[in-house]
């Protein structure tokens, strides 16, 4: 059980979650670079906005969402027709529709082996 919560939780830096992404996709380097940094910013935020919200989740979900939906289209505009077909697969399936790591730079994401 620690190990998977420990592989679990590297999976939230943006570096390897945009890898994980990489081999789900079949993303390039230079994608995989990008995505990378659009992670990385959406975790910035989220961060801002867990700080801002000073422990009321009800506010904070409200916050992220566009948060969420910004950081989808971001990765979106990186992605090629077909990895854009996967990637909205990802989202969708992963945990249920309610919150993708995928979707989001902090959030665990899931990567298949």
């Amino acid at each position: 059980m620690a190990a998977f919560a420990q592989k679990q939780a590297s999976i939230t830096d943006p570096t390897e979650k945009a890898k994980g992404l990489q081999k789900e996709l079949k993303l390039t380097d230079d994608q995989t670079t990008k995505i990378a940094v659009i992670y990385k910013e959406s975790s910035e935020k989220f961060e801002k906005i867990k700080k801002d919200a000073g422990g009321n989740t009800n506010k904070m979900l409200v916050a992220i969402r566009p948060l969420r939906t910004e950081t989808i289209k971001k990765i979106k505009a990186e992605l090629n027709p077909a990895q854009k077909i996967k990637y909205d697969k990802l989202v969708k399936d992963n945990k249920g529709g309610t919150s993708s790591g995928w979707s989001d730079g902090w959030s665990a994401a899931s990567a298949s082996k």
